[in-house]
């Protein structure tokens, strides 16, 4: 079968994983294929709320096998909290048994987060995820395949600790690494998770040879890639459907679908440009009704319209062949709603993004208005979705400005919309009739 990918289309925060926790329902295995414990996928399910970083939206599904890819970044100490909180919620340990960490995934051991909490420039999440790509790529890190080779290495440990204690110092933290403490680290990673790291991409690659459904999941956003993103003001990893299938070790023509998760309006969190910001009563709005405060850091969240240019960019670099629209019933209450249709710099009208920030930190809005529509509660929001699905009824359930605004949109961006979210809820989601 062919391999489906969930993707963040603004600065993250969409909603993937309520997304990939509806679709893992049908899927015998998902896999997490870049990025650490920086996301922040939450799941409702009735009274429960989940709140995951590393592990696969995949594992509310029993049934769902579940890979930490190779283009990931794990933290074992944060895995080792989720997974406690996993067994503590579910009475499950699915490590070793549905839970398998790929051979080629790098540690994101204590030095890299002590580095990474220096920074006051970017606004990163400080959870050590650049400097552990960073040691990916200066090819000095250390893969979940390395742990015996690199913790019976005296010469290794000790030319590694005066590394990391140098890098800490330049930096201006006072805290030292001694071979010890890295030794002491390792050998706690592999006792801990030895026995369920994995050739994870062969896994895969026979799973979808034998017919069976693999979901891939992304962390982050397309505006958060580091290629394509707004750079600097990005993580560190590849977070398009590219990477996809290369951050879980299979070759990109298993991939058929590609589903785009769309904020309803947008919002993001740390430094950086951010076009359709608001600062009014609206923007207010938005961050209240939606509780935007990130998941992984507990930042509130800037707040704005949705952005048309944004998509756009988001579009042509992954190629949706669905969107699915989250939190439309935030809106609910505001008379009148806006939409980034273009920019305009310097007087120049733009349909695309500048690539350089301190341009993109100048352009002005171009924006169409349309409609609002009433406000309604979250339970009442959950009973117009229940009853839409049960009855077929699809988006002509929604109210009067909510239909229509969704209709817009999809003309818009070209693109079918899936579904739409109207609550956190697993069921608050109204799928296409």
């Amino acid at each position: 079968m062919p391999a489906q990918v969930v993707l963040g289309a603004q600065w993250g925060d969409e909603g993937k994983g309520k997304l990939v926790d509806q679709l893992a329902t049908d899927a015998d295995w998902v896999a997490r294929f870049q990025g650490g414990n920086n996301a922040g996928h939450t799941i409702v399910v009735g009274e429960q709320v989940l709140k995951l970083h590393q592990l696969p939206s995949g594992l509310t599904n029993p049934n769902c096998q579940c890979v930490l890819g190779s283009g990931m970044v794990i933290d074992p100490w944060v895995l080792a909290e989720e997974l406690e909180t996993w067994q503590a919620s579910s009475g499950e340990s699915p490590l070793g048994k549905r839970l398998w960490i790929s051979e080629r995934a790098h540690v994101n051991l204590p030095f890299h987060r002590l580095y990474d909490g220096a920074d006051e420039k970017i606004g990163t999440t400080g959870r050590g995820i650049g400097p552990t790509y960073r040691d990916k790529i200066e090819r000095v890190g250390v893969r979940f395949c390395d742990l015996d080779s690199k913790r019976s290495d005296q010469t290794w440990l000790d030319e590694s600790a005066a590394r990391m204690t140098s890098q800490l110092s330049a930096r201006g933290v006072e805290e030292s690494i001694t071979s010890a403490d890295l030794k002491e680290s390792l050998d706690w990673v592999a006792d801990k998770f030895g026995h369920a790291v994995r050739h994870t991409g062969l896994m895969l690659d026979i799973a979808l040879r034998q017919g069976e459904s693999v979901l891939l999941e992304g962390a982050q956003g397309c505006l958060l890639d580091i290629e394509h993103g707004t750079y600097p003001f990005v993580t560190s990893s590849v977070t398009s459907r590219a990477n996809a299938s290369h951050g879980a070790g299979i070759h990109p023509g298993h991939i058929t679908e590609v589903f785009g998760v769309v904020k309803a309006y947008t919002t993001r969190v740390g430094n950086g440009p951010f076009p359709s910001e608001l600062f009014d009563d609206v923007g207010a709005h938005m961050g209240e009704v939606g509780h935007e405060f990130g998941t992984t850091t507990g930042r509130p969240r800037r707040c704005g319209w949705l952005d048309l240019v944004v998509l756009r960019h988001a579009n042509r670099l992954n190629g949706f062949t669905d969107i699915t629209l989250t939190k439309l019933d935030v809106l609910g209450g505001l008379d009148e709603l806006e939409v980034v249709v273009g920019y305009e710099l310097d007087g120049v009208p733009l349909s695309e993004m500048p690539a350089n920030m301190d341009d993109l930190a100048r352009v002005t809005c171009l924006t169409e208005t349309v409609a609002g529509f009433p406000a309604l509660s979250l339970e009442e929001w959950l009973d117009l979705a229940r009853k839409a699905n049960s009855d077929g009824a699809g988006f002509a359930a929604l109210p009067n400005g909510a239909r229509e605004y969704v209709e817009k949109v999809e003309a818009w961006l070209g693109v079918p919309i899936h579904s739409v979210g109207v609550g956190p809820d697993r069921e608050a989601t109204v799928y296409r009739a």
